[in-house]
């Protein structure tokens, strides 16, 4: 018979049982995790496994879809509905007037509901009546109060969406008559007309997939009934390099199978195929008004010419084609190389892939009339263009205006730069053109080295055209002899207008900026006045003026005249006159550079316009000071003009020297006009 000892040798091995116990308790536990561990890890390895597989599959069937949608291309686009622009009218809808809780009348409050509180006697019953009547005065006074106000607020809301009203359907109006009349011009032929509307036709279309080009170039010859139009192609990366996508378990890794050189190149060719037909077809489906008896379609990408290595459009297909030609094909069934080449007799580069070109049989800019583009995402920079590749530009700017133009040999080409020749009879003639790709003000010295060039060359007129601009005394020296003189901004508006591309560094990317009250493109300083001008007699003039310290204006580009229509700095500029004024120009004081101690003002008769007048018939003249809102603040009175004179000094802004500025009546004539007057304040005529 054993006994339990309860000694501490018996504690001693009580306690180490215990610690054993948790000993293997600790190793069972251990031993659990380690097999939940192995057995997550497992499952985790199989799922990534599957997931990667999964991934890689996912990106082939993409890859394969996508090389499906190409080939597709052409099929998918003909079953889409035609062109119309009566769908892109808007209807006359308007939002309802919601006047939201404003509809509702403030409830007036009811006597019967106010209970007096009854008391033990009359004279406490009374009482309690009249405190009710009291509580019901108050309160029907309130509400009638808080009634009067929502009547006004309902008011005033209703005239601000009746005018927001008026304006929306006016607006949707007048969208809805641009569209009727460009409709109505594609009906009379008129070149203008029949570009914006197929332009359109094509830009609008949901044919193309998202990453396509959509740049197009376009006229019209209406004697011909004849679309000549450039179309912007996808470029060789539109095909998938990929074929197929695998996932390799023993590196962890995707493997990708490049898709066959031969079959890339094929589709590729196939897709520019396609889009030339495609174009065609929503072209002459989108022809309702019988506009259309042939379309000279040509297909580019944007690149560098292999050949020459110049950037530009390089020709991957061409083809005309009539429109009975092109009735009798059905473009589901057709293979779209052959149809182009064969049935169609067109053009396709056998290596497209590697830029192969073809030459066009017709440009836009041979048709001479309403060349239009759009769609270009990316003018080039005229100022980091290569200086022949800007001189061949500008030659084809001439092009495109209907002339003959060639650019000259690099050296010994007596400072001409382009050859070009008028065609147009009594006003046409040989002209030369220098090309000065500036940043900064081209100086006179160019002007007058231009008129020299003509004269040597016998020419009809001299173009100098810059990226940059041209300060007074340049326009001054040419004006009244044969030379135009073509700013940065004019050359970008010209070129747009003409179907060709360029842009002045990145200020050509920014969104335009929004309107000003006074309208004009740039904001107005914080603070400014405006100085109206007004006088009798009908003598045209050109009120111009000039920042200066003393009497010399600071630089060229602080003359404020015709040409040069405000600062630098935005401190001046001159705003279309609002009646009674003739003329007005706005001024920030505080803007005005440190040096500046006079704002001037000057007249001076326009020759263009009154090339015998003087300054007798200026007579009854101010300077009515405004603010922003065109608040008349004050009336400055300005001496008459004298017979003979033909620009005068209205007066002067003066700074003190706690820097408010007072007005000094001017008075001095010139008989020798503007050019006269503006040297007597420091800038340089020729």
């Amino acid at each position: 018979m054993s006994r339990r000892s309860t000694g501490v040798v018996g504690v001693w091995a009580e306690m180490q049982r215990q610690q054993q116990r948790q000993i293997q308790a600790e190793a069972r536990r251990q031993r659990q995790e380690a097999q939940q561990a192995r057995a997550y890890q497992r499952r985790a390895a199989q799922s990534h496994r599957e997931y990667r597989q999964a991934e890689a599959l996912r990106r082939t069937e993409e890859l394969d879809a996508q090389v499906a949608s190409l080939q597709g291309l052409l099929a998918s686009g003909c079953q889409a509905p035609a062109f119309r622009a009566s769908s892109l009218l808007r209807p006359e809808d308007v939002q309802p007037f919601a006047p939201g809780p404003l509809a509702h009348p403030v409830p007036m409050p009811n006597f019967s509901q106010y209970q007096a509180q009854s008391g033990w006697t009359a004279s406490r019953r009374a009482q309690a009546q009249a405190e009710a009547r009291a509580r019901f005065e108050r309160d029907w006074q309130a509400a009638q109060t808080a009634e009067a106000q929502r009547q006004q607020q309902l008011a005033s809301y209703q005239r601000e969406y009746q005018q927001w009203a008026d304006a929306q359907l006016a607006e949707v109006r007048r969208y809805n008559a641009g569209i009727i009349e460009v409709t109505d011009g594609v009906g009379r032929r008129d070149p203008e007309s029949v570009v914006e509307y197929f332009s359109g036709a094509l830009y609008t279309s949901t044919s193309w997939p998202e990453d396509f080009p959509r740049q197009v170039v376009a006229a019209y010859d209406p004697a011909a009934r004849q679309l000549v139009l450039d179309w912007e192609l996808p470029a060789y990366g539109i095909i998938p390099e990929v074929k197929s996508v695998r996932y390799v378990a023993g590196t962890d890794q995707d493997k990708e199978t490049p898709r066959p050189v031969g079959q890339r190149r094929a589709l590729y060719r196939e897709v520019l195929a396609q889009c030339t037909l495609l174009v065609l077809h929503q072209l002459f489906a989108a022809d309702e008004l019988d506009a259309l008896e042939s379309v000279t379609l040509n297909g580019f990408v944007d690149g560098h010419d292999p050949t020459t290595g110049r950037p530009g459009h390089i020709y991957l297909a061409t083809v005309m084609a009539s429109r009975s030609a092109f009735r009798d094909l059905h473009l589901a069934q057709v293979d779209a190389g052959s149809c182009l080449a064969d049935a169609l007799r067109g053009q396709l580069s056998p290596r497209p892939d590697q830029l192969t070109p073809v030459r066009p049989s017709r440009l836009p800019l041979d048709v001479g009339n309403c060349v239009v583009a759009h769609g270009s995402d990316e003018e080039p920079d005229l100022y980091s263009m290569d200086p022949i590749v800007f001189e061949d530009l500008v030659a084809d700017l001439f092009r495109a205006m209907g002339m003959q133009a060639v650019t000259t040999q690099r050296s010994n080409d007596g400072g001409v730069d382009v050859d070009a020749l008028d065609p147009t009879p009594i006003r046409g003639g040989k002209i030369v053109v220098q090309v000065k790709r500036y940043r900064n003000t081209v100086p006179p010295t160019a002007v007058r080295d231009l008129y020299g060039t003509v004269q040597d060359a016998g020419a009809n007129k001299g173009v100098l055209v810059t990226t940059s601009g041209f300060g007074p005394g340049s326009h001054t020296f040419a004006n009244g002899k044969p030379l135009e003189l073509i700013s940065g901004t004019q050359l970008v508006d010209l070129l747009h207008r003409h179907g060709l591309r360029g842009r002045l560094g990145e200020t050509a990317r920014q969104a335009p900026a929004q309107p000003t009250p006074s309208g004009s493109g740039t904001p107005l300083p914080d603070d400014y006045n405006v100085l109206g001008m007004s006088w009798t007699g009908s003598v045209a003039l050109d009120v111009c003026a000039l920042v200066c310290h003393g009497n010399r204006v600071l630089s060229d580009e602080h003359f404020v005249f015709f040409n040069n229509p405000q600062t630098a700095d935005g401190s001046v500029r001159a705003l279309p006159p609002t009646a009674p004024d003739k003329a007005a120009i706005c001024v920030s004081f505080d803007g005005l550079p440190d040096d500046a101690d006079r704002f001037v003002l000057v007249a001076a008769i326009d020759p263009e316009v009154n090339p015998e007048a003087d300054l007798s018939g200026f007579t009854d003249a101010c300077i009515r000071l405004r603010d922003p809102e065109l608040n008349e603040l004050g009336r400055l009175e300005v001496s008459d003009g004298r017979p003979h004179e033909t620009a005068l000094v209205l007066g002067s802004f003066r700074r003190r020297s706690n820097g408010d500025w007072n007005f000094v009546l001017g008075g001095r004539g010139y008989t020798g006009g503007l050019e006269e007057l503006v040297q007597d304040f420091g800038i340089e005529v020729d």
